[in-house]
C-alpha cells in the first residue's frame, strides 16, 4: 500500500511524457435559430465523454437569470459581457466552457476574448433565411410583424465575424459534420499555450 502511495505521488508530479491541455472558451455566435443551442449541446458532451470538465452557458438561460435585461443595444453588451466574464472565470477554474448566444456586435465579442485566456470563437453561419424558416418559436415572423423590435437579423444588425477561428454551416452539413470540425479545433487548442488576450480571430467592427 505503502509502494502504491509513493508511487501515486510520484505520478502527479512528473510531467515527463504527459501532454498538458488548457481549457478552452468555445464561443458559438449566430442569428437567432441558427444551430447554436444544438451544437453547444453536441460540442458539450462530446468533451465529457472524453473526461473533461464541461459547463455549458446559453444565452437565453443567463437572461431568465436576469430579466430585466432589454435588447438595446447597451443592454445586449451588458448582457454579452456579463456571459463572457462568468466564462473567463470557469476557465480560470480548469473548465472548459461552452457557450451558445447570438453575440451579435463584434465589439462586445472582442471584449469577451479579452478576458479570456484560450478563446475560439465560432460562427455558426446559417443563412437568415434558413434561421427564419426552421425558426421553433415564430420569432422571426413576429418580428416581421413588427410585433417584437429590436430582433436580430430583421430589425437589428448582426456584424458577423470576420475572422473566427471556426466557422460552419448547419444549413449545408449536418450537426456531426458541423461538431466534428469544431470539436477538431478545441482539440488542437488544448494543446496549444496561448498568451493572455490573444486576440487572433474576430476583428471588431464599427457601424
Amino acid at each position: 500500500i505503502g509502494f502504491f502511495w509513493l508511487h501515486e505521488r510520484a505520478w502527479e508530479r512528473l510531467r515527463f511524457g504527459r501532454e498538458e491541455v488548457q481549457p478552452v472558451v468555445v464561443w458559438l455566435t449566430g442569428l437567432p435559430a441558427s444551430g447554436k443551442s444544438t451544437l453547444s449541446q453536441w460540442v458539450s458532451d462530446a468533451l465529457r465523454r472524453k473526461g473533461f470538465k464541461v459547463e455549458q452557458l446559453d444565452g437565453e438561460m443567463v437572461r431568465r437569470l436576469f430579466p430585466q435585461t432589454g435588447f438595446t443595444r447597451p443592454e445586449r453588451d451588458e448582457h454579452v459581457r456579463r456571459l463572457g466574464f462568468l466564462a473567463s472565470k470557469l476557465e480560470q477554474q480548469g473548465v472548459c466552457v461552452v457557450a451558445a448566444t447570438v453575440s451579435p456586435y463584434a465589439d462586445s465579442r472582442a471584449f469577451v476574448r479579452s478576458v479570456c485566456r484560450n478563446f475560439l470563437e465560432v460562427h455558426v453561419a446559417t443563412p437568415v433565411a434558413e434561421c427564419e424558416r426552421r425558426d421553433p418559436k415564430g420569432l422571426y415572423a413576429q418580428a416581421r410583424r413588427e410585433e417584437i423590435r429590436n430582433f436580430t437579423g430583421v430589425d437589428d444588425p448582426y456584424e458577423a465575424p470576420l475572422s473566427p477561428e471556426v466557422r460552419v454551416d448547419p444549413g449545408t452539413m449536418t450537426i456531426e459534420q458541423a461538431g466534428t470540425q469544431i470539436l477538431a479545433a478545441v482539440q488542437e487548442r488544448m494543446r496549444s499555450r496561448p498568451g493572455p488576450n490573444d486576440r487572433s480571430g474576430d476583428v471588431a467592427q464599427t457601424r
